[in-house]
């Protein structure tokens, strides 16, 4: 929340957990709540994000606004129109969609909009260095493969990201979150098979975020 803020200021912040994951499954129910902080970027309005296997906050730099990261980004609606959440925006990463190494900063999900303050859940499924996918209300809404480091030196891909931390972000419009739940899965990271059959348990619960 923002009630003791004058002007937000451009002070983007991140609330990182101290344990760094590579297989996992992290559930955050969420909902977006009165009004946007004074001196907020119009982008900002409505929008909060999951960042995933990301950087090391003590390896960010001083005027660095956000860790380079897979943001799962959270968005409400505005009444008016489509705007979907569990988007993809890659912060110093790109990735591999439907086999081609996409470089755009933010890709939309197939999820619906979610106006008002209502209650939402969002899933995200993570395999390491293989694949990742977003589920809304346990609808997938996203995959993706092989999440990578920006490239250098003119390559296509980058380096691969096994791992990494995880954060959830603060862009000047209140978000509450009431629920975040991981499940480690990597003690299953070396069995494909038994990989396979816990996640396909998971998903198959359906879990929808209560009002």
């Amino acid at each position: 929340r923002y009630d003791q803020y004058s002007e937000f200021g451009a002070t983007y912040g991140h609330l990182f957990f101290k344990k760094q994951y590579s297989y996992y499954l992290i559930a955050a129910e969420y909902r977006f709540v009165g009004e946007q902080a004074k001196g907020g970027e119009g982008w900002a309005h409505r929008n909060s994000g999951i960042m995933v296997h990301g950087q090391d906050p003590a390896d960010m730099k001083k005027n660095q606004d956000f860790p380079n990261s897979i943001e799962v980004q959270l968005l409400g609606g505005f009444g008016n129109g489509e705007r979907p959440t569990a988007n993809l925006c890659t912060p110093g990463t790109q990735f591999v969609l439907n086999g081609k190494v996409v470089k755009n900063h933010c890709v939309e999900s197939s999820s619906k909009t979610f106006n008002g303050e209502q209650w939402v859940r969002v899933e995200v499924l993570v395999l390491g260095d293989s694949t990742i996918v977003h589920y809304v209300n346990s609808d997938e809404v996203l995959r993706y493969d092989r999440p990578q480091k920006d490239p250098v030196g003119g390559a296509a891909e980058g380096e691969l990201i096994k791992g990494g931390t995880i954060s959830l972000q603060s862009e000047s419009h209140p978000v509450d979150f009431r629920k975040v739940e991981i499940i480690n899965l990597e003690k299953y990271a070396k069995d494909p098979a038994k990989l396979d059959a816990v996640v396909k348990k998971l998903m198959a619960e359906k879990r929808i975020a209560r009002q």
